[in-house]
Formats: structure tokens, C-alpha cells, sequence
């Protein structure tokens, strides 16, 4: 059973949020191992400058990777990144299972996330070019990664 690991960083503060990413956890838990770990936002002044924001994305790009286990395929989310349909998601988290039982799934903050990061990251994926508050990213992140197990293994929750 493959492990899947979701980094964010930020918490959910809505009780809808809440109850939905719980929903898609349980769900998923036939097809894989998920965690999913929140990370405080590094802090930044009401209107912080680019270099505030840069040092603050750093300080959470460490506690980011101190995470992420050597060997584990790292897929960041990023606005800039690849946007793919829901087989050609379902294709890579099958191919990444026959690399290593580690996928890491990671959210930045409001702020994005840092260069770091996104040089490691094994793919930098972007879910739509719309902008969505990075607290709702983790339900939809969730859902299109039970949507690809589930068209893994051939159900009938994929029309």
C-alpha cells in the first residue's frame, strides 16, 4: 500500500473543511496510507515586502523538506506548474508506486511556495489556473487523489 503524505502549510479553521477533508481521509484509506501534516505559516508583517515574504517561504521550505523522505516523489502545487487531466494524475501516482511507496503532495501558503521546494519536487502540478484559497486546495487535492485511485483500480466513482 502506497504512502501518501500531504504537507500544508496553514490549518483549516472552517468546520465544512474540516468535515469534507475527514470524508475523502476515510475513503481513501482502501487505497493508500495518508497523512497529512499541517505546518504553521511562517509569519509576515499586514503588507510585508518581497523579501519578507522570501525569508518566510524559506524558514517554510525547511520544515517542508525535513519531511519529505529522500526517496519519496514529490509533487508541489504551484500556479505555475503542469495541469493535468484526472487519468493522466491516476497514470503518474500509479507510476510513482512502482518507484517508491513514498508520494508527498505539498501546499504552500497563501504565499506560494519557495524555489526550494519546487527544484525538488519530482513534478510541479497546478490543479486549474484559477486561484482557490490554499484551505479549499486541500479538499480538492484530496478528491482528485481519491478520484485517481479509484480509476487505478477501475471503480465506478470515475465517469
Amino acid at each position: 500500500m502506497q504512502n501518501v503524505k500531504i504537507i500544508t502549510v496553514g490549518s483549516l479553521k472552517e468546520t465544512y473543511l474540516k468535515e469534507a477533508t475527514a470524508e475523502y481521509s476515510k475513503r481513501l484509506s482502501r487505497f493508500c496510507k495518508l497523512q497529512i501534516i499541517e505546518l504553521k505559516e511562517s509569519s509576515v508583517p499586514e503588507s510585508p515586502s518581497q523579501k519578507e515574504i522570501g525569508s518566510a517561504l524559506c524558514e517554510e521550505s525547511e520544515k517542508i523538506l525535513a519531511l519529505v523522505p529522500p526517496q519519496a516523489e514529490l509533487i508541489a502545487l504551484c500556479v505555475e506548474g503542469k495541469q493535468m487531466s484526472s487519468e493522466q494524475l491516476a497514470e503518474r501516482i500509479e507510476s510513482s508506486a512502482l518507484k517508491t511507496s513514498d508520494l508527498v503532495f505539498v501546499i504552500g501558503s497563501s504565499h506560494g511556495l519557495s524555489e526550494k521546494v519546487k527544484m525538488r519536487a519530482d513534478l510541479r502540478l497546478s490543479i486549474s489556473m484559477q486561484t482557490f484559497p490554499h484551505q479549499l486546495m486541500r479538499v480538492i487535492l484530496l478528491e482528485s487523489i481519491y478520484r485517481s485511485y479509484n480509476i487505478i483500480n477501475g471503480t465506478k466513482y470515475h465517469k
